[in-house]
């Protein structure tokens, strides 16, 4: 999409040219309005950033992501042509703490609107249960993880809706001051997004609220959030880190738990692999299922966008937790 739009300015550019220097000067107010400069130019970081930046900023808004659809964000490096990018847009929309390349990468421009969505709401500790136990047996540098996780914030702020709409509002704020000519847009935009997330949060409540067990069973710890708005509790096999492998302490734990719990089900996600899962998952003889964090749009996503994907999670997690 966004490709797109910047080869076609490109075009205009290169058309422009061929006409020479005197036409391009004597027009340059009309070619800008078919080239890029008349947008709101927005590089987001990854999926959910990008997601509020094309909603709120709609026909206005030229938004790019750093991060390649089915690329996994936590891993993302920053090349010299995503730096220009970033030199080039008018704002920056990004989660500080999730990404540490596109931290340093948005700190090191000259950008002058840097939007970071973890200081539109409060960012809590969710990483630290998933290891309690991890030096039980003499694992020094699991418990070092583990200590190091205990400390860090949980950065998966979009999958609770209620907090998602805070950062919507202001990201909302942002644009309207970046481009004051447009502001009644993003306003009315924005708006209309917060009522769809707070629709949303109302299909969570009422899908969620009798269910025969509250526990569920991730991959890694993205579902903080979403367990604490719902009164349910997230067991993670992996920490915060989707990429950090569990000790066998930690196995054995939640196969103790899933008996004296109820748990049917094991979570994997599209992004990360599903081996450690499926193992867990044989080995306790539970059923396994998708729950997407939603970090990245692809062929294997429920849905084409955030509100379908997570009407999916809703309905695979009323499914694994008994709903009546």
């Amino acid at each position: 999409m966004n490709v797109r739009r910047r080869l076609i300015s490109a075009t205009a550019v290169t058309a422009a040219t061929a006409l020479g220097l005197g036409a391009l000067s004597a027009c340059s107010s009309d070619s800008a309005a078919t080239g890029n400069t008349d947008k709101f130019d927005v590089v987001a970081s990854f999926y959910p950033m990008a997601f509020l930046a094309e909603q709120i900023g709609g026909d206005h808004a030229n938004v790019t992501s750093l991060t390649e659809p089915g690329q996994e964000p936590h891993d993302l490096e920053i090349s010299t042509k995503q730096r220009a990018q970033l030199e080039e847009a008018d704002a920056a929309l990004y989660l500080k703490g999730l990404q540490p390349a596109v931290d340093e990468a948005v700190s090191q421009t000259g950008i002058k609107t840097k939007i970071d969505a973890a200081g539109l709401t409060t960012l809590e500790d969710h990483g630290s249960t998933e290891h309690d136990h991890a030096g039980e047996e003499g694992h020094a540098e699991e418990k070092g993880h583990a200590e190091e996780e205990e400390h860090a914030r949980d950065p998966h702020i979009w999958l609770d809706p209620v907090k998602y709409a805070e950062v919507a509002e202001g990201v909302g704020k942002a644009f309207e001051k970046a481009d004051p000519d447009h502001a009644a847009d993003y306003k009315k935009n924005t708006a209309a997004l917060v009522k769809k997330l707070n629709d949303l949060n109302g299909e969570f409540e009422n899908g969620l609220k009798d269910t025969k067990t509250k526990v569920f069973f991730t991959n890694h710890a993205a579902f903080g959030y979403l367990a604490e708005r719902y009164g349910l509790t997230q067991e993670a096999i992996s920490g915060l880190d989707p990429e950090s492998e569990p000790s066998a302490a930690r196995v054995r734990e939640l196969q103790q738990e899933a008996k004296a719990d109820g748990v049917t089900t094991v979570f994997y996600e599209t992004l990360v692999s599903d081996k450690t899962a499926k193992t867990l998952a044989k080995d306790a003889k539970l059923k396994t299922d998708v729950l997407d964090p939603l970090e990245g749009i692809t062929d294997k996503s429920r849905g084409d966008d955030y509100f379908q994907v997570m009407e999916a999670n809703l309905k695979a997690l009323r499914a694994a937790l008994g709903a009546k």
